[in-house]
């Protein structure tokens, strides 16, 4: 069951969507992308949470305009599809629940992860300079190439 009203949760969503995100929202939907263990793919534990997540989409948006970035783009909103966040949070094995959190992995493997203490209070640039070094560091220039 949602912890929001949608209306207020719709824009949050439309951040990620608007710049290429795919929503997970169930947990086939989850098993259905990160089961392929193919490629580069960053999942977004979206929030409502106004310190952290306010910066965290914003940089989002800006670190996949770089070149380099992951073949897949996905979110899961916690609090409002349940059942996809503890799904997807089955598969950032190593690190507590946060929300919001961002995940990198790479043919299946988790290889970057930014969690919520690392993004709240920062600005949305140094987060998204973070993750295009992740992108530099663990994505492919067939990416870019494609493009």
């Amino acid at each position: 069951m949602p912890m929001y009203d949608e209306r207020f949760i719709a824009p949050m969503r439309e951040e990620l969507t608007r710049v290429g995100f795919e929503e997970m929202k169930s947990a086939a939907d989850v098993d259905a992308q990160l089961g392929r263990k193919q490629g580069t793919a960053l999942v977004v534990v979206n929030s409502m949470c106004g310190c952290a997540a306010r910066n965290a989409r914003p940089a989002l948006a800006q670190a996949v305009q770089h070149a380099v970035r992951p073949d897949h783009l996905y979110t899961v909103f916690a609090g409002q599809d349940p059942d996809a966040t503890r799904r997807a949070r089955d598969y950032i094995t190593g690190y507590a629940p946060s929300s919001p959190s961002i995940a990198l992995f790479k043919d299946g493997k988790l290889v970057h992860m930014i969690e919520r203490f690392q993004i709240e209070g920062r600005a949305a640039s140094d987060i998204a300079a973070d993750l295009i070094g992740a992108f530099d560091a663990h994505c492919s220039n067939a990416q870019a190439a494609a493009r």
